[in-house]
């Protein structure tokens, strides 16, 4: 799942009433928690207190500097403490060790990647970032990223999206070549889910081309995502995409049935 945003009491209910099917279930969390540091704290460690496993991997959300927030922290540090406060309370994180999930099938690496964006998904006519950006301002489409997620200590968010593709690269080359991977983004691997965003411009801020062909290099078996409020099941060149987003209140009621916070992604019934 993905996108809980606990900060909506709707949405913190149902965080609240999140259990395991069984015993041995693991639970991948992909981002967007909530935007308070506490919030975000209080969340993982209830839903680790009832599954076997618990995977993060943050989304733009859990990175904002908010200013209602006691915890100030800006860019890398703040994601260093989220990930300090993870370990604390026994929940795999991108920095760790990726975990194996030993199926019936086999046996998967399941890694989770933070990625950041670099706004080479484009807004469509454009063919510069600084083009793209202008684009969007003039449409009245822009990320509230561009006033709380900072990149401290990196010049700009582009760059530390670029560093962290670079280091994960590196991890995910190294994994051993006959296991396939459930590979966990907040952000889409992708360009292609983006297609469906009611506004364009906004693709800027959800990936980068850098990894347009990782879910086939690194034997995805299984692509998870959030970040576009658009829960779907997808197919790309062979590889099975999972949007796992709960998103806004005022997005799950529209849709008119109860919302599915959580989807089955390995194991039984799939």
């Amino acid at each position: 799942m993905s996108d809980l945003h606990v900060s909506y009491a709707e949405n913190r209910r149902i965080a609240d009433g999140l259990k395991p099917e069984s015993d041995e279930d693991w639970l991948i969390v992909a981002g967007d928690v909530g935007e308070l540091f506490a919030d975000v704290e209080r969340t993982l460690r209830q839903l680790r207190a009832r599954f076997r496993k618990v995977i993060w991997t943050p989304g733009n959300h859990e990175l904002w500097t908010h200013p209602s927030d006691p915890v100030a922290l800006r860019g890398e540090e703040r994601y260093r403490a989220l990930v300090r406060m993870c370990r604390e309370i026994d929940v795999l994180t991108p920095e760790d060790e990726y975990a194996r999930w030993e199926g019936a099938s086999g046996p998967v690496t399941v890694a989770p990647l933070f990625l950041l964006y670099d706004y080479t998904f484009r807004a469509p006519g454009t063919r510069t970032a600084e083009e793209s950006l202008k684009k969007a301002y003039d449409a009245g489409v822009v990320c509230t990223d561009e006033m709380l997620l900072h990149a401290d200590p990196y010049p700009d968010r582009a760059l530390w999206c670029r560093a962290r593709v670079a280091e994960t690269e590196r991890r995910l080359a190294a994994l051993d070549p006959q296991i396939p991977t459930v590979l966990v983004t907040h952000w889409p691997l992708d360009r292609r889910p983006t297609y469906q965003l009611w506004y364009p411009e906004f693709a800027q801020w959800c990936g980068t081309v850098l990894t347009q062909s990782w879910h086939t290099r690194f034997r995805a078996a299984i692509a998870v995502y959030g970040h576009l409020h658009i829960p779907r099941t997808t197919t790309y060149d062979g590889v099975r995409f999972e949007e796992v987003s709960l998103g806004y209140p005022r997005e799950w009621k529209r849709r008119g049935t109860a919302p599915r916070p959580m989807r089955r992604i390995l194991g039984p019934g799939t």
